[in-house]
């Protein structure tokens, strides 16, 4: 059994989210809900049934994060036929009070979206015993039983994003840079950096990360998820540096990042960008030019079946963790740059596929949701 294992342990709060969802993975949880289909529950109970979502600071037109967990509510109304109600954080300190906008008009589920919501989604759901929570990226053993954590296991699809990067740069720099250092920032960029250095050691090559030490868990951050201009400059500056290839994983930021690589392709220079969350091609078309692949989350079905099973009665505290196995991550085609990816490299990242779902190669982050 080929075995890729890396330092693990846990601390602060990455250590009570491993806690919480592994204890409940071994008891036989977090299978991937089923797709939604055209209806759910009665036409007039749906009609009644008002489903809410909170954004995070990075609001819902990031192209990313947020805007993916938007269009699972929206599919959520045209599919089941439910009413929605949706508010756009512009400041941390908006949580609190949006939640509890939610709650007061009368939100039947309330989605909350991002590891930052997860203090006010918890004082909230405590307050209101018969409201019901889900949030995304994000759990506390702490939580009442009327939230349900939506969490994923990135690492496991930034780890073939990775071994791809590695595989077809041409310089043997590849960067990466995150928002903030949190553990749902970190996950992509442990995932990323274990992908490369798997290639390494497969290969014989030396190809190095910039941005970021898994070792350390020390890299950049641009210490938001709104400051595009920043994430531009920090982009600028890899690629000044030899890389020409970038994960950004800052949601909104990312932009920032794809301008600065489209520049740099413009300019003569072979440069590509590997998106998160979303699609990129899809969500950030002006950039498709430059969009190797997408470190994905399927946020958009996740959310949808949640809400289902609420208005269907089936609500529970269970976490749904998506993992490469249940498709709730996944590494997005390649879209216009096929044709850089060489045939044999297509094959490799298959493999890759098949022996992490089959367990023959551990992928292991700190932020990891489960442990394997």
């Amino acid at each position: 059994m080929n075995r890729f294992r890396t330092p693990f342990h846990r601390a602060g709060v990455a250590g009570v989210a491993l806690a919480a969802v592994s204890a409940l993975t071994l008891a036989g949880c977090g299978s991937a809900p089923p797709t939604s289909g055209s209806s759910g529950g009665s036409s007039a109970q749906a009609s009644n049934y008002l489903g809410c979502m909170v954004s995070d600071s990075g609001g819902f037109d990031d192209k990313s994060f947020n805007q993916s967990g938007y269009e699972g509510l929206q599919k959520a109304v045209k599919d089941l036929g439910i009413q929605e109600k949706h508010v756009q954080s512009k400041a941390d300190t908006d949580y609190d009070p949006n939640l509890r906008s939610m709650v007061q008009a009368g939100c039947k589920l309330t989605v909350t979206v991002g590891f930052l919501l997860g203090d006010a989604t918890k004082s909230i759901a405590s307050a209101n015993p018969n409201s019901h929570f889900a949030i995304i990226d994000y759990t506390d053993p702490a939580f009442p039983k009327n939230v349900k954590p939506i969490v994923y296991d990135t690492a496991q699809a930034a780890f073939l994003a990775g071994y791809l990067a590695a595989g077809v740069s041409k310089t043997g720099k590849v960067a990466t840079f995150g928002g903030l250092n949190i553990p749902t920032v970190t996950i992509f960029m442990d995932g990323f950096a274990d992908g490369v250095k798997y290639y390494n050691q497969k290969k014989g090559k030396n190809v190095q990360v910039l941005g970021w030490d898994k070792d350390k868990q020390d890299g950049t951050f641009v210490g938001d998820f709104k400051s595009v201009d920043k994430g531009k400059v920090l982009t600028q500056g890899f690629l000044q540096q030899g890389a020409d290839v970038v994960l950004p994983v800052a949601g909104a930021v990312g932009p920032g990042a794809a301008s600065a690589v489209l520049d740099a392709k413009n300019a003569g220079q072979d440069a590509k960008l590997i998106w998160v969350d979303s699609d990129g091609y899809l969500t950030a078309p002006d950039y498709k030019s430059v969009m190797l692949t997408s470190v994905q989350k399927t946020m958009s079905t996740a959310v949808e079946s949640v809400i289902k099973d609420d208005l269907n009665g089936k609500f529970d505290a269970t976490p749904y963790v998506g993992t490469l196995a249940n498709g709730g991550v996944a590494l997005a085609p390649f879209h216009d740059l096929d044709s850089a990816v060489p045939a044999d490299m297509k094959s490799e990242l298959d493999q890759l596929k098949k022996d992490i779902i089959s367990g023959n190669i551990k992928v292991e982050s700190k932020s990891s949701p489960v442990s394997k």
